[in-house]
């Protein structure tokens, strides 16, 4: 019974460690990254699988019992609430944006296709020609 244990425990501690391997990523990803909407991915992914991950040992450090299942249904929640609000906050985000250009730009899907197949039309060449 105490090899179980032990693999038990040994299991949780790399889930927590995968967990805080995930955080430090984030906290890179959030202070490199420029734009806004970068760093809350890095910041919102980060979250989302770092914290199930903590979560994940820590059910298993603490065996089968109500607390684990409290935990499990934190995780199940964090996974439903944390990308909804980061998505939500993202389009905050595109919407109030005065000073977009030089992030992203907005194509229609004509543009698109004729981008994709190398075509030019012929106001863009005339205008480069002058």
């Amino acid at each position: 019974m105490a090899v179980i244990e032990w693999i038990r425990f040994l299991a949780g501690a790399v889930c927590l460690l995968c967990g805080l391997g995930i955080f430090l990523v984030e906290m890179i990803g959030v202070f490199r990254f420029k734009y806004v909407l970068n760093r809350m991915h890095a910041a919102a992914m980060g979250d989302t699988l770092g914290i199930g991950f903590a979560l994940a040992g820590l059910i298993l450090m603490s065996g089968f019992t109500f607390t684990s299942v409290k935990l499990l249904l934190v995780i199940v929640f964090l996974w439903f609430a944390s990308p909804v609000s980061s998505h939500l906050i993202a389009r905050l985000e595109v919407t109030t944006n005065e000073d977009e250009e030089p992030h992203f730009r907005k194509l229609e899907l004509g543009e698109l296709e004729q981008e994709l197949s190398g075509k030019k039309e012929p106001e863009e060449a005339g205008q480069k020609e002058a």
